[in-house]
């Protein structure tokens, strides 16, 4: 007989809606709420006396890298949390917990590695991806202090994902909420009131960050947590627990860093093509359609990622109908909010880009493209819930090629259309175009893959 490993959301038999709006809201909203730390210094930043604009810019050019850091965090995030609650839903507590102590490690080991590498390497690597000699000092403050609080960024965003695949969505949540509070609260002293500019956001971030890493310990060290993070049982057979780790958070993984590298790429078209009149004003305009698409793609993900304990521990109990229904739930939910989120970029979008800047040229400007980058972003809930949920029953073999494919269509978009037409905006054509594609391929590889993969773990158990 398995444990509920919720105490609360009874993960094996709950009417799957309301499970899967408790489980997936919660989550949803931190990841929204996350997404604040990169959007509050950006409001905060773009409206600095004089320099407001291309100091956004260098933030802008700044953000993938701070990006592509995080995504180490979900590497053994999302890669360790579905074991940790298939083996829970097998039965197996002491495996579970085992998972979450050498993931708990890794973290560890990637936050040591990590932090050096990335202050040796910013300064080559912000004038490779996009940095003018106008932008290259703000980019390069923001990102040394950032760079500084990688260790709390890597703990708070890798742990908060084994809190949310116990059913624990709220304390997920509450986490990442404080963080954010904090930072709203600390980006204008340090930005203004001590007048540390560009940096000053930075910093605000890492406190913020370092609030967020303290209370996600607590709370999984807590002796009401169903699986308790305990740093000593990493067991004999850790060396094969860090593979399996990896090798389910590659999909993952995969998505976020190369978003971050895409991102990277889009920044350098848009500065080649655009010249030195239009780069810097292209690329501020960029900064501010992509703190709007983390807007759909965070909260999104945490939507797909709030229910990935629901699928999972499902698969790991055999209940395969209960499986296939949850997909199409989480499908549902996931579809009725990136609609939401088109009509708020259809009707509220200057709103929006004024956050940010008053400069009309820019808000106009802006507004224009965000309508064409976001065009594509209900077909956008297919991918994810297809490859989520995939990653969710341990189909790497799936989900991983399925991330790949959307993210080489973007890349090819973003690099041929400018080179071809001369045009540096037609870069933004390159995310509704590979949102669009990468929806009909991973829906036919989903539901035509689907019933030899329930048929499989119905004949020959759980394999994991």
């Amino acid at each position: 007989m398995t444990r509920d490993i919720s105490k609360g959301y009874d993960l094996g038999n709950a009417p799957l809606l309301p499970l899967s709006l408790k489980l997936a809201i919660p989550t949803a909203l931190a990841q929204a709420v996350n997404v604040l730390y990169a959007i509050i210094d950006r409001m905060f930043i773009g409206h600095i006396a004089s320099i407001g604009n291309i100091a956004l810019a260098g933030v802008g050019v700044a953000a993938p890298i701070t990006t592509l850091i995080s995504s180490f965090a979900v590497l053994v995030g999302l890669g360790g949390a579905p074991i940790m609650a298939m083996k829970e839903g097998h039965g197996e507590h002491a495996k579970a917990e085992q998972v979450l102590a050498v993931a708990f490690w890794m973290l560890i080991a990637l936050s040591i590695t990590l932090t050096p590498l990335a202050i040796a390497l910013r300064k080559p690597l912000l004038m490779a991806f996009g940095a003018s000699p106008r932008t290259f000092v703000y980019a390069d403050q923001y990102l040394f202090w950032y760079i500084l609080g990688t260790p709390f960024t890597i703990l708070a965003t890798g742990l908060n994902s084994y809190l949310i695949n116990q059913g624990r969505s709220k304390e997920g949540m509450f986490t990442v909420l404080t963080g954010a509070i904090l930072n709203i609260v600390l980006d204008p002293v340090f930005i203004f009131a001590l007048d540390l500019g560009v940096r000053g956001g930075a910093i605000a971030t890492v406190i913020s960050q370092a609030s967020s890493m303290i209370l996600t310990v607590a709370f999984l060290r807590d002796r009401n947590t169903p699986i308790r993070l305990i740093p000593s049982r990493t067991g004999k057979d850790a060396k094969a627990l860090v593979h399996k780790v990896l090798i389910f958070g590659l999909s993952p993984f995969m998505i976020i860093s190369t978003d971050s590298i895409l991102m990277i790429i889009l920044n350098m078209m848009l500065q080649k093509y655009g010249g030195a009149e239009e780069g810097d004003m292209l690329i501020t305009c960029s900064t501010i359609i992509q703190s709007f698409h983390l807007l759909v793609m965070n909260p999104m993900g945490g939507l797909t990622g709030g229910c990935q304990g629901m699928i999972s521990y499902n698969f790991g109990a055999g209940n395969t109908e209960r499986v296939r229904a949850g997909i199409l739930t989480v499908q549902a939910i996931t579809t009725v909010y990136c609609t939401l989120m088109l009509l708020v970029t259809i009707f509220f979008k200057e709103n929006f880009i004024r956050l940010f800047t008053s400069d009309d040229a820019v808000v106009e400007a802006a507004g224009r493209y965000m309508l064409i980058f976001e065009s594509m972003i209900i077909p956008l809930s297919f991918q994810y819930t297809n490859v989520d949920c995939m990653t969710a029953m341990g189909q790497v073999r799936f989900s991983l090629p399925l991330s790949l494919m959307r993210k080489c269509i973007f890349l090819a978009a973003s690099i041929l259309l400018p080179v071809f037409t001369h045009i540096a905006t037609t870069a933004f054509l390159s995310e509704p175009i590979c949102d669009a594609t990468a929806a009909v391929i991973s829906t036919s590889v989903m539901w035509s893959q689907l019933p030899r993969i329930l048929k499989k773990r119905e004949t020959a158990g759980l394999s994991i």
